[in-house]
């Protein structure tokens, strides 16, 4: 690690395979804690280029316990997460949407860590059970629409490193990695990441995929469509400016999606959404990045009619009842 840790504060970058080897060694224990804090505080002063983010790829996907769904298209709809703007659950209330609507859903999530409240968080809180079970997800997927798939359990290197990013409390590059490295492999994904940089070396690595794919990001800083302001995406089709003009709507107050300082508040705003109680705003904030999901699985369809497909579906509670079949199983 010494030798790593010199690397790095020579403005030195790894190799894909260098950077898989860390990793690697930092999944197997064979660094200590102080030694994997002193790399991840040292690592997050700099950019990370295309060939490091793919090495620490394929060394956690090459590590994860893999995941057999037996539904086939499946989608993520996941973000970085460490924008800072402490949101309520977005993306994770837009995947009851979408299962909601009948797609097939593997939501890939984990403990907030830069945040105080992530997917994790709030699934635990309302009482969902935590499990690598392929039995339990299979049917998770079969009578919800949707499993949850909690990071820790799948990818050794998360359980690791959690005590630590926990006591860091600021985005690391496992925040970076969260989004491609889902153990089920979708073969549809909705990614926010958190600046326009790695929003291109996400676009990049996916253009090498088979994957259908939307990165989004916001150009005011969220990893999601925020409503507060424009945002770019970058899919198959090309780069592209989204202005909420074009989408109809007007910029709302950041104010109006806060998730809340605590998890039990978080968790209330979650539930009030997915009653279809929620505001103007924090419906149409989730119902955005659902229609965006859809669109990344049907690019044939306009914004607008995916918009109003999973609007509907939110409003006649199908998305609630997405929910709590989950819970129930």
């Amino acid at each position: 690690m010494k030798a790593i840790l010199n690397h790095l504060f020579s403005h030195k970058t790894f190799t894909r395979e260098q950077s898989k080897e860390i990793l690697t060694h930092i999944a197997q224990g064979e660094y200590n804690n102080s030694q994997i804090a002193a790399f991840m505080t040292a690592y997050c002063m700099r950019s990370i280029t295309v060939d490091e983010l793919e090495g620490f790829r394929d060394a956690m996907l090459e590590l994860c316990l893999p995941v057999q769904l037996e539904a086939g298209n499946l989608i993520d709809v996941c973000g970085t997460g460490g924008d800072g703007k402490d949101t309520f659950n977005i993306s994770t209330l837009a995947s009851f949407v979408l299962a909601g609507a009948g797609y097939k859903v593997a939501k890939h999530g984990n403990y907030g860590v830069s945040s105080g409240c992530g997917s994790s968080n709030v699934m635990e809180y309302l009482g969902y059970k935590f499990t690598n079970d392929m039995d339990k997800l299979n049917k998770s997927v079969d009578e919800a629409g949707i499993c949850f798939l909690h990071a820790p359990l799948f990818h050794p290197a998360m359980k690791t490193a959690a005590p630590i990013r926990q006591e860091l409390g600021v985005k690391t590059f496992f925040n970076m990695l969260g989004p491609m490295i889902n153990p089920a492999r979708p073969q549809n994904q909705l990614v926010g990441v958190f600046n326009l940089e790695l929003a291109r070396l996400y676009a990049y690595l996916y253009q090498k995929s088979t994957t259908k794919y939307t990165v989004l990001h916001a150009l005011d800083g969220y990893d999601e469509v925020s409503l507060t302001g424009d945002f770019k995406t970058f899919s198959a089709a090309g780069e592209k400016i989204n202005t909420l003009n074009s989408l109809g709507f007007e910029p709302i107050d950041a104010a109006l999606i806060s998730g809340g300082e605590t998890v039990p508040e978080s968790a209330g705003i979650f539930i009030k959404v997915l009653n279809a109680e929620g505001t103007h705003e924090q419906n149409n904030v989730v119902l955005c990045n659902a229609a965006l999901a859809i669109q990344t699985i049907h690019p044939e369809k306009s914004f607008a009619d995916c918009f109003y497909e999973a609007e509907e579906t939110l409003l006649s509670k199908r998305a609630l009842n997405s929910f709590n079949r989950l819970i129930a199983n």
